[in-house]
């Protein structure tokens, strides 16, 4: 025998959770309804300067040389914190990081300080995130790409450190 309690819903159900025919939403209701998906629109047509405001700044390292940012973009490609990104960049970093330029490896870093998911979705070219207009046209980004398409349909597994 099922037991049932008298607790009311702790707020009124949307009109697709309501039973069918029950009616229009009261206004009240409707317009509370309302002003949430106005909240979520605006909050979802943030800009990139004001998504920039938000971010850490990235440390400087305007005097670092060479082999020292290649070794570093190296761990830092590694050890990402979401498996998925660490996959995909740390074995794009074995593939790329040793014949990259020192300017591409500083567009490469830049890239570094991007989140996680943005990189990931950027890469596999995902509709979830668009690329905003500091990375499109990137060749750094293009290459990404390319190598997240894994042409050769190779097992993909983390180097070695």
């Amino acid at each position: 025998m099922a037991t049932t309690t008298n607790t009311p819903f702790p707020r009124s159900p949307t009109r697709e959770e309501a039973p069918a025919g029950a009616g229009p939403l009261p206004p009240d209701q409707l317009a509370e309804q309302q002003a949430q998906r106005t909240e979520e629109e605006e909050a979802a047509q943030r800009t990139e300067e004001e998504e920039a405001a938000d971010r850490v700044k990235p440390i400087d390292r305007s005097g670092e040389e060479t082999e020292t940012r290649r070794a570093r973009l190296v761990y830092q490609s590694r050890k990402r914190g979401i498996l998925e990104t660490d996959l995909l960049l740390s074995t794009f970093a074995r593939k790329h990081l040793p014949a990259m330029r020192p300017e591409e490896l500083l567009e490469y870093d830049r890239l570094m300080d991007e989140p996680d998911w943005d990189i990931y979705y950027w890469a596999t070219k995902n509709d979830k995130r668009t690329i905003p207009p500091r990375w499109q046209g990137s060749p750094i980004l293009r290459q990404l790409q390319l190598h997240s398409r894994n042409e050769e349909r190779r097992i993909l597994r983390m180097p070695d450190l």
